[in-house]
């Protein structure tokens, strides 16, 4: 979409470099935002995602920058090379003149400065423009629930020093009483009086299914970049537990490979089908026999709004730590069964779909998860007030 030549109430700015999570929670709260009557914008870094509803707020696309792989370690643009000096200058030059012409009363960034480090290039300079800008936004973070445990020496005081002198606020998009940030960052609780705890973000009520999926078992793999080893898993899983009779449907997302998701759909045994993901997932899950997932945040939400067995096995590569946290959190308080094993093996996958089905019928209950409303009201109570919270 073009550039706005109106002003905006809100611009969100997310960068998804790996799976499509971070996006899709994001619009979720700009779709909000917009709902409760502010001029939202989102901007998104990231490779477009077909199919994303941001509601009435405007999605502007910046020039897409993802991570080569699972170590982040390098951006590359469009078209899969490394992205040069030149392509990053270009990129940051359009956020700021697209800053320039919304001059929005609200600037909030989804995860900087506690996660995206590698996209500082431009957003250090969007900051410093929205600091120096009169009257002056405020200048907001968006969080997850867990954030991923940093090894690397001077990098937490790098995030809180970075959030203490350059934020008003940090939105924590979960529920303390269950996930508080100091478990996943101790630290938080230096910072604390600028926290602001939303409640979990879940995506509104799903349509009706387009089709009868009753009694399937659906395997989800989120945005598919990582999918390989959990598709393995499950689909020799199949034939080592009770579910052996029923229809299996795994669902891969649009970041793996061409090549290798025609490669799963040759391989699948019969009972098995492989397809990409559908925008009707979530009425697939609320007709599902049972759920076997990756662990981000989008998808434990989905599953557990959906009522059904549920079976987690979260990404742990390179020392990852964020899904396996919320999935061990969520499994005591014996809302879904886990499995914490790099790479899954099939036996493992089927001993957790055993002990969900055995597992007593689970939900929501007791989290709250009315972020995406929270949000909305916390950025419209700041929009009509110039004042910096």
């Amino acid at each position: 979409m073009s550039a706005p030549s109106a002003p905006a109430e809100v611009m969100i700015y997310v960068q998804h470099l790996l799976g499509i999570g971070h996006l899709r929670r994001a619009a979720v709260i700009a779709r909000a935002a917009a709902e409760a009557g502010l001029s939202t914008v989102l901007v998104s870094g990231g490779p477009p995602v077909p199919g994303l509803d941001s509601g009435e707020a405007r999605l502007i696309q910046l020039p897409p920058l993802s991570a080569q792989d699972e170590s982040f370690a390098v951006l590359v643009d469009r078209n899969g090379r490394p992205a040069d000096e030149a392509y990053k200058a270009a990129r940051r030059a359009t956020l700021l003149d697209l800053f320039g012409t919304l001059r929005p009363r609200i600037l909030m960034t989804e995860m900087f400065p506690f996660g995206r480090r590698q996209m500082r290039f431009e957003l250090l300079p969007l900051i410093e423009r929205a600091r120096a800008a009169r009257p002056r936004p405020s200048i907001l973070c968006s969080l997850r629930d867990v954030l991923t445990t940093h090894k690397k020496p001077g990098k937490t005081e790098w995030m809180l020093e970075t959030f203490a002198q350059l934020y008003d606020l940090a939105l924590v998009h979960g529920d303390p009483d269950i996930l508080p940030l100091e478990r996943s960052l101790p630290r938080a609780t230096e910072v604390a009086e600028r926290l602001r705890y939303t409640g979990y973000v879940l995506e509104p009520p799903p349509p009706s299914p387009t089709s009868d999926p009753s009694g399937e078992v659906i395997v989800s793999t989120g945005g598919g970049a990582v999918a390989g080893p959990l598709i393995e898993a499950a689909m020799a899983a199949r034939a080592l537990g009770t579910l052996a009779d029923v229809p299996w449907r795994v669902l891969v997302g649009p970041a793996l490979p061409e090549a290798d998701f025609r490669d799963f759909v040759a391989r699948a045994p019969h009972g098995v089908t492989v397809e990409r993901a559908r925008p009707d997932f979530r009425a697939l899950l609320a007709h599902a026999r049972l759920s076997i997932s990756q662990g981000g945040y989008n998808t434990v939400m989905d599953v557990l709004a959906a009522e059904v067995p549920a079976v987690v096995v979260p990404f742990s590569t390179l020392g990852e730590t964020e899904q396996a946290l919320r999935a061990r959190v969520f499994a005591a308080r014996g809302l879904l069964s886990v499995v914490i094993e790099d790479p899954p093996s099939a036996e493992a996958v089927a001993r957790g779909v055993q002990e969900a089905l055995n597992a007593p019928p689970r939900g929501l209950a007791g989290v709250r998860v009315d972020g995406a409303a929270e949000t909305a009201r916390i950025l419209a109570a700041m929009a009509g007030d110039r004042a910096i919270c």
